[in-house]
């Protein structure tokens, strides 16, 4: 997976990938490195982060995603908790969603990954970016993680999204 994230603030890049153009050459350029899936992101998620509106993200994310969608056939992943944001990047040309709150932080969510038909992954994580690095505790972390996976699975599941659609990522 490449990751290409459109925010000022992100843990990995540093805002190095902020203007479409050079979005797009980036996925262009790890496509040629051998990933095989591009994840887009237009919010941070790096611990201590603020969130923004929908439209920001959907302003940064959306010329990357037809950039790429454009430029190459690699499949393309929208990283969002925000059911607008999915909805409008797999309209234009995204085809996975990978989702940090495991479908928790928008009710509509699951249904609208459910209705596209498109895979999802699911995260673990506590409480939300702003806050899951303050006194993080568990008892037993391996089979408290498990717990919380597989209950959002199953909730997956019972939304309607395929098991063989599901992913999920112990954060």
């Amino acid at each position: 997976m490449g990751v290409i994230n459109v925010t000022p603030d992100s843990f990995s890049d540093g805002g190095e990938f902020l203007h479409p153009e050079i979005a797009v050459a980036r996925g262009v350029a790890l496509t040629a490195e051998g990933a095989d899936l591009l994840d887009v992101g237009g919010e941070s998620t790096r611990p201590g982060s603020e969130g923004v509106a929908a439209e920001m993200e959907l302003g940064r994310v959306l010329p990357v995603i037809r950039g790429l969608r454009a430029a190459t056939d690699v499949p393309i992943s929208i990283d969002t908790s925000k059911a607008e944001v999915a909805e409008q990047a797999i309209a234009a040309g995204a085809g996975f969603v990978n989702d940090v709150t495991a479908l928790r932080a928008d009710p509509r969510m699951a249904e609208v990954v459910a209705a596209a038909g498109v895979p999802v992954c699911l995260m673990h994580m506590r409480g939300e970016p702003r806050t899951m690095q303050v006194d993080p505790r568990y008892d037993d972390v391996v089979a408290e993680v498990a717990a919380f996976l597989a209950e959002r699975v199953a909730a997956a599941e019972d939304a309607g999204i395929a098991p063989d659609a599901i992913c999920i990522d112990p954060g």
